[in-house]
């Protein structure tokens, strides 16, 4: 497709198999040449609407005053406000950033809600700082960006090393400037402070529904599925507790140090009890140890990575030995990875609609919030589910429609959904 990106879009071929913005630039660049996405709207779709770069003045305990950087990355707003997290980390990237916002846009449409992406990250080490600290570093982040958030512009909420607490800090610095409370401007709230029920839950129980679905099409019943979760947080532990419940076979499920298997399977309440109590799945006694990465090469009917980026590329994707890839972390693989697991025939449930539980919930938060009642935890759920199951079916009829695999789909239905709003609205040049 000739267009003026195309040059730009080359120069990122084959560089850096792990860097993100390229492997969502790469995926991008693919679905929209199989849809022949009209070159404005190219032009357009594939850069982010606003990228916000500041610099935060902290007094820390000690009295000296700390700078910290930055960032807010807004990718689109064609239908309807930016929404996703604020990640904490010491290696947070602007780079990183721009492409959890545009999959942010993507997962949004994938299963049609009416967001646009957006993404946050301050490099910081919150391991190394205290709770006073942390508050003082979300205020005036908070207070930095107080002219580009809002209920009708973008809606943020907790990722990596944020929590409720975070958001709650968020919620009351915005509102403070506002000079009455605004319960809806970000999303991952405490329920007392206009949280949704189910929302902690929410990104684990999309994981399952997802699952649910795809494993039929291997004529399979929970009973008779072996899984094996990388990661053990809110993602990967919850939904892994979730499958339990359901009579699925968990036989290994890891933490950052490590993982644990059993072949015969893992009791896993009371596997995530030891983790809670020894703060490490190590020393397990019902369970042999595996390591993080022989555990992505454990022979299962579905293999769930759920802790964090490129877990498989190009080096290990030949050895990856499961049916179904259901991806809970966001961008668990690489786009070089991804024509090794389909020639392999592994059926891939994309990031961008597998996690997409937790954005979905975090919509319903905002809903509730705006109209001011709140469901209760099995209307939320209910509505989960008949809405990951309805994108699960559109993701998969699309690919069967295209004859094309399951991620290049999820991008397909994804940036047409957003080119048609972008279409209807016009460019406002």
């Amino acid at each position: 497709m000739a267009n003026p990106m195309a040059d730009e879009m080359r120069r990122f071929k084959g560089s850096d198999e792990k860097n993100p913005f390229e492997a969502m630039s790469e995926r991008f660049d693919r679905a929209a040449q199989l849809l022949g996405l009209d070159p404005d709207l190219y032009a357009v779709m594939r850069v982010p609407s606003r990228e916000i770069k500041v610099y935060i003045p902290v007094k820390m305990d000690t009295g000296h005053i700390q700078v910290f950087e930055g960032f807010r990355v807004q990718h689109n707003f064609a239908r309807g406000p930016a929404k996703g997290g604020i990640r904490y980390a010491p290696d947070v990237t602007l780079d990183e950033v721009k492409a959890l916002s545009a999959w942010m846009t993507w997962k949004c449409a994938v299963v049609n809600v009416p967001f646009g992406g957006g993404k946050g990250g301050i490099i910081c080490n919150p391991a190394q700082m205290s709770e006073g600290e942390l508050e003082r570093l979300t205020r005036r982040y908070t207070a930095e960006l107080i002219d580009f958030i809002g209920p009708d512009k973008d809606v943020p909420a907790p990722d990596m090393n944020t929590n409720e607490q975070t958001m709650a800090w968020i919620m009351d610095t915005y509102s403070m400037h506002a000079r009455h409370t605004v319960t809806a401007v970000v999303t991952g709230k405490p329920v007392a402070l206009g949280g949704s029920l189910g929302r902690r839950e929410a990104t684990g129980r999309g994981v399952m529904f997802t699952v649910n679905e795809a494993i039929k099409r291997f004529n399979l019943k929970p009973q008779d599925t072996s899984v094996v979760v990388q990661g053990s947080g809110n993602v990967g532990g919850i939904g892994a507790e979730l499958m339990y419940d359901q009579g699925y076979k968990i036989v290994a499920i890891s933490d950052i140090f490590g993982g644990i298997h059993n072949s015969n399977g893992l009791n896993i309440p009371e596997v995530m009890r030891y983790l809670r109590d020894n703060k490490t799945l190590e020393g397990y006694p019902e369970a042999e140890p595996v390591g993080n990465k022989e555990l992505l090469e454990l022979e299962c009917d579905v293999l769930a990575p759920c802790a964090t980026e490129n877990q498989i590329t190009s080096e290990n994707a030949d050895r990856i030995k499961c049916k179904i890839l259901a991806e809970g972390a966001n961008g668990p693989t690489t786009p070089k990875a991804d024509k090794i697991l389909h020639d392999k025939g592994i059926f891939v449930i994309p990031d961008i609609l597998a996690n997409a539980g937790g954005v979905t919930v975090s919509y319903f938060e905002w809903v509730q919030d705006r109209m001011g009642y709140f469901w209760p935890e099995s209307q939320v759920n209910q509505r989960l589910e008949e809405k990951m199951v309805a994108s699960f079916n559109e993701l998969a009829h699309y690919a069967d429609k295209h004859q094309v695999d399951t991620r290049t789909a999820a991008y397909m239905l994804a940036i047409d959904r957003v080119a048609y709003d972008t279409r209807m609205r016009g460019i406002y040049a």
